[in-house]
């Protein structure tokens, strides 16, 4: 996604900080957006460039004048930027604990996690429609030549017994676990569960055993 990687560059700035405004402009994007969206999140992530890298220990933090706030960050680099007038007038930093260049900086669309682990599949379908429309309304997929295909669940490389099943008629088949990156253009390896589709019934629910990192949607 070359415009993706634009905004990665446009973001970037010297030393160990980032603009909150210029991540502002971004986030706010998703607020203002008006097409259905509550299926998905939109996340400001922050990549090693070097798979071996962890991200362990990484910490972010929103500096003002009168605002200062711990930002967590999520096992796949993402953060919940909080969109606040002060920070944005006051001009602050989102400063990070280690050198800016070694890291990617992106805005990221997902499906929300739900707490309870059972997925319609439908509404899946209708997820990953929302999270193409939104890509394809920043410009960050082109408008043409795409189709949601399915979703990827994540885990940690380290997590124990990874359990996804597609469930119909009281019927629960498993899904294969495969080692792979939480999003496409990501580095990291992570275990993954792929939904696709075309592969199964239309009607049916997701049932997982423990909530993953993330879920991604898929486009061919």
């Amino acid at each position: 996604m070359q415009k993706r990687q634009s905004l990665i560059a446009s973001e970037k700035q010297e030393g160990d900080w980032i603009s909150y405004r210029d991540v502002y402009r971004l986030m706010i994007r998703f607020e203002k957006y008006g097409k259905p969206k509550q299926f998905i999140q939109n996340n400001y992530q922050i990549t090693p460039l070097d798979r071996r890298a962890s991200l362990d220990d990484l910490h972010l933090v929103l500096n003002g004048k009168t605002v200062r706030l711990n930002l967590p960050i999520d096992g796949v680099g993402r953060v919940a930027i909080p969109l606040l007038k002060t920070a944005y007038d006051e001009n602050a930093e989102l400063s990070l604990n280690r050198k800016t260049n070694l890291f990617s900086f992106q805005t990221r669309i997902s499906i929300i996690v739900r707490a309870d682990g059972i997925y319609e599949t439908g509404d899946l379908q209708t997820a990953c429609e929302q999270a193409l429309n939104y890509l394809r309304y920043t410009g960050e997929v082109s408008s043409s030549g795409k189709k949601c295909t399915g979703v990827k669940f994540s885990y940690a490389k380290n997590a124990g017994d990874v359990a996804v099943s597609f469930r119909s008629n009281g019927k629960l088949t498993p899904l294969p676990v495969r080692d792979g990156p939480a999003f496409s253009d990501d580095a990291a390896t992570f275990k993954t569960v792929s939904y696709r589709f075309a592969d199964w019934p239309e009607r049916g629910q997701i049932i997982i055993q423990n909530a993953p990192i993330a879920i991604a949607a898929l486009f061919d």
